[in-house]
Parts: C-alpha cells; structure tokens; sequence
C-alpha cells in the first residue's frame, strides 16, 4: 500500500520512533551475563554483539516503511543507497566496549543528512532514558528529570575548560601531541564516555571532546545535537568533520579556536 503523504511522519517523530525501536531491541540484552561478543577488527579490539545488530535491523525496518526513498548508512550492515539525496547514518551501539562491560556511556546514535551534513541528530541513552535531539528548531534533553532545553557551556578560558575524550591514546603519536598539548592547557581531562561525552557537552557540562580515528556514523548525531546547543563541531583544522576523522567539538567559538591553535601543528594524514 503506498504510503498516504499527508499523514507521512516527521522527521523528528520518525527519529523518535527510531530510538524507541532502538532501544526496545537493546535494552534485553544490556547487563546480561555471558552476553557473547565478536571482534572486528583483526589488530585490535572492536567487539559486536546481538544487541548493536538487532538495534540496526530494528531502525532499518522502520526506515523502509516510513523513508524507503531515503539512503541508510549503518555501522553494522553498511550503506544502503536511496533517490531523494538524504541519508540516516546510524551506529545502533555507539561503545560497544562500554555496554559489554555495564557501563551505561554508550548510546544510539541517528542523523538525518545531506550533501552538506547533518540536519537532524539523536543521541539517545536508553538505560538512563537520556535522550538529546538537535535539528531545526530543537535543542533539547528528555528523561528522568523531564524536558530540558540544550545549551553549551560559555566558559572562554581553556584553563577554565573540561576536555573529553574516549581513549588516552587518542590516535597516531602525532595526533596524542596535539590532544596533550590541549590536555595540559584545561582543567581537568576525562576518558572512556564514548558518545556521552558529546551529549553532556550540548548538555552545558563539558567544554571540549577532542578524538581522531571516527567514522561518520560516530560522528554525523553529535554534530547536530552540539551545534542546535550552540556549539561548534569541525576537525583539527577548522573543516567539516561528518566524515569523520579527528574531530574537535567545543562549547563556544573561542574555546574552538583557542584548541584549533594547539592542535595546528599536527601533521594532515
């Protein structure tokens, strides 16, 4: 049956519908004992379970029902093309290591984009029911603590700063100089949150996230949510950064630019 446009979905009620479907596939599996896990990576460690699958699966059924004309782009089953020139990238478990080991930093991540990047982004938590959604018009949080509106910290003084990251060993030798020279300039530094770190930075309780190595599902929701916060996402030399790559997030243009500075002398790879 075609679907009856005038009663087509939004698009943030489509990615709410999304991150429920998400987290209903999710959440039976979090904290069990003996949760089994795959490793994808040959020379490291990046572990998948039935969880991250069941979630993508989930939110790609949906997206064939309500968006069959739009192009899917998953961690876990890979891009799929579409006509309309828009895109879902989604990473169903954004720190998968976190969520094998009960630590609740990992989330859904979903965003709605073009040519130019993300429009729409979600970043939900779903064990927290922490949800942070950021587009046209919205910049908010809902969860236990009800509705709340999404506002990046002022702070401009990077002694005054907080800075996350997801490893300490942020990336190639050259890349960790950058990230230090960052480290040694704010006020405290913090590791492993995954994408939390971005969530509690829209959030107005972080100033920086500074990583390298992303691909664009990790990345493209983030982006969203910050800037409908009033932050600024680019990588470490003031580009887009929806592709991925070393990524700088920051509360407010002069912390941006005051961070951009330090890392300026790492090498482009």
């Amino acid at each position: 049956m075609t679907e009856d446009l005038s009663a087509r979905l939004s698009d943030l009620d489509l990615s709410n519908r999304l991150a429920d479907a998400a987290r209903d596939a999710i959440l039976p599996y979090f904290r069990q004992a003996g949760l089994p896990s795959q490793n994808k990576d040959n020379s490291g460690f990046d572990p998948v379970t039935a969880a991250d699958r069941a979630a993508e699966l989930a939110m790609r059924n949906l997206l064939s029902q309500h968006r069959p004309e739009d192009g899917i782009w998953g961690e876990e089953f890979g891009r799929t093309p579409g006509e309309s020139g828009r895109e879902w990238v989604i990473d169903p478990i954004d720190g998968t290591r976190a969520f094998i080991c009960g630590a609740p930093t990992w989330g859904v991540l979903i965003a709605l984009s073009d040519a130019s990047g993300p429009i729409l982004g979600v970043i939900d938590q779903p064990y927290t029911r922490e949800r942070f959604i950021g587009g046209p018009g919205v910049a908010e949080m809902t969860g236990p603590a009800g509705r709340i509106t999404l506002a990046t910290r002022r702070v401009t003084d990077l002694s005054e700063a907080v800075l996350f990251s997801t490893f300490p060993e942020v990336g190639s030798t050259e890349e960790l100089a950058g990230f230090e020279a960052v480290s040694k300039a704010v006020r405290l530094t913090r590791f492993g949150m995954d994408c939390y770190a971005y969530a509690l930075l829209a959030a107005g309780h972080v100033d920086l996230v500074i990583e390298a190595g992303l691909n664009a599902y990790d990345i493209q929701a983030p982006i969203a949510v910050i800037e409908a916060a009033g932050g600024i996402v680019t990588d470490w030399r003031g580009r887009p950064a929806h592709m991925g790559g070393r990524v700088l997030a920051a509360s407010n243009a002069d912390l941006h630019q005051a961070a951009l500075t330090l890392l300026g002398n790492t090498p482009d790879t």
